[in-house]
């Protein structure tokens, strides 16, 4: 899908939000077809999302309401019924009467992040080993899109394809609370990987070679060395996302 412009003229690229809220946030910013039919504070919370997690709202930034409602054209109401979902979520702070701060990326949350993240995936991984020949294809067709998009240099969808891959691991262990808690921390590594990984291209590279050996491990016989891939993995990105820093 395309990117799309928010107030000031800034670019937001949809990507790695999830279906629905990029979806949603699409035709909210180019008053798409059915706009008016989809709840007022959902519509400003898929666009000012979107505008945090492609670092349109930078952190440190404050957003006003009134901001807000004139650029999604609706009252204020919904906007502060947007932003406490937003504030729930860890993205911004409010500040009655002032407005919300989009939080900035600080190391100790990359910390609770990547450590929530193992935590999560490795109890995936071991939930989904007996039903693992069902996931190789899948997550097969993943790292294929993972190395068309190295090839062309779109680090952004080689972003997705590889939130994609993790995602079907987590909700292939059936535990939908889980799930739903594994896609907001990936929205918050969102804002943590993109800069790094557009400036370092060779980490597509080694990310792409430690998702085929996972899938190589599936394949096999040893749910610990596939655990053990997954820890490895998360290690690294930790390391890389301290790095670019």
């Amino acid at each position: 899908m395309k990117g799309f412009a928010v107030s000031g003229g800034a670019e937001v690229s949809d990507f790695q939000l999830g279906d629905e809220t990029a979806e949603i946030a699409r035709v909210v910013a180019e008053a798409g077809p059915g706009v008016e039919k989809i709840p007022a504070a959902e519509r400003v919370y898929a666009y000012v999302k979107a505008a945090i997690l492609d670092r349109a709202y930078p952190g440190g930034e404050l957003v006003t309401e009134g901001e807000l409602a004139t650029a999604v054209g609706v009252s204020r109401t919904p906007v502060r019924e947007a932003l406490l979902r937003l504030e729930e979520s860890g993205l911004v702070k409010l500040y009655p009467k002032r407005g919300a701060l989009v939080l900035p990326v600080l190391p100790q949350e990359i910390d609770d992040v990547l450590e929530a993240r193992e935590l999560i995936e490795t109890h995936a991984a071991a939930k989904v080993w007996p039903r693992r020949k069902q996931l190789i294809e899948t997550l097969t067709q993943h790292v294929d899109e993972m190395r068309a998009h190295r090839k062309a240099g779109d680090a952004k969808s080689f972003l997705e394809a590889d939130r994609a891959f993790h995602e079907a691991i987590v909700g292939a262990a059936g535990n939908e609370i889980l799930a739903k808690l594994y896609n907001s921390l990936r929205d918050r590594q969102v804002r943590m990987g993109v800069p790094g990984i557009e400036v370092q291209p060779a980490r597509m590279d080694k990310s792409i070679a430690a998702h085929q050996e996972m899938i190589d491990a599936l394949g096999g016989n040893s749910v610990k060395r596939f655990r053990e891939l997954v820890v490895t993995h998360i290690n690294e990105a930790a390391t890389d996302l301290r790095s670019s820093r």
